[in-house]
């Protein structure tokens, strides 16, 4: 029996990711895929129409992998001050965590995010929309009364935190405790200027 066309679409993208992290992005292509599924390139163009596709599809699962957590943090129920605390430390985790733990792997999937520049900037969008909401929800309730445009202060809250997040520059951050404590003195600032007591 034939599985449903969601599951075999799972299936590519699984299969993809597994020949990235085996073999490089050279190796990332419709009839590698297929070969490694069994089935007919035929089968993967139905789900993607090109090798860019499948590319860009493999990109934004792997870049998704940032975003769900970070998406559970900017819906929680803690204040807007600690959201943005916790949000801005996960992030920069998260991102270490793929950088530096497995390099090689981490070269391969970032080039290949790299050929979708679309892809990159819906992952910035999504980063940006989360601040903005939780800069929005502070505003609301007079937890960061400073707050005037919440999404140009979410831009403004990533391009000060950027060495901690960036895939660029998380590897010249430092050594992990010293990079926290420094990110954890940044964020105290930015929530200072937000207007946030003290205390929060």
């Amino acid at each position: 029996m034939d599985l449903p066309a969601a599951d075999t679409r799972s299936r590519i993208l699984d299969a993809a990711a597994a020949l990235l992290r085996r073999h490089g992005p050279d190796k990332l292509t419709v009839l590698d895929v297929a070969k490694r599924l069994g089935m007919s390139h035929g089968n993967v163009y139905r789900h993607f129409p090109s090798k860019q596709a499948l590319r860009a599809a493999v990109a934004e699962e792997w870049l998704s992998g940032v975003t769900a957590p970070l998406a559970a943090i900017a819906a929680g129920n803690a204040p807007p001050p600690a959201r943005l605390r916790e949000w801005l430390a996960a992030l920069a985790a998260i991102k270490r965590r793929k950088v530096l733990e497995d390099p090689e792997m981490f070269a391969g999937f970032h080039r290949v995010a790299s050929e979708s520049p679309e892809v990159i900037a819906a992952h910035l969008a999504a980063l940006v929309a989360q601040v903005a909401r939780i800069l929005a929800e502070g505003r609301g309730d007079g937890t960061l009364p400073a707050v005037t445009d919440p999404e140009a202060d979410a831009r403004a809250v990533l391009s000060a935190t950027m060495r901690f997040h960036h895939p660029d520059l998380v590897a010249g951050s430092g050594e992990e405790r010293a990079a926290t404590e420094e990110l954890a003195r940044i964020t105290a600032l930015l929530l200072r200027g937000l207007g946030a007591a003290a205390a929060t």
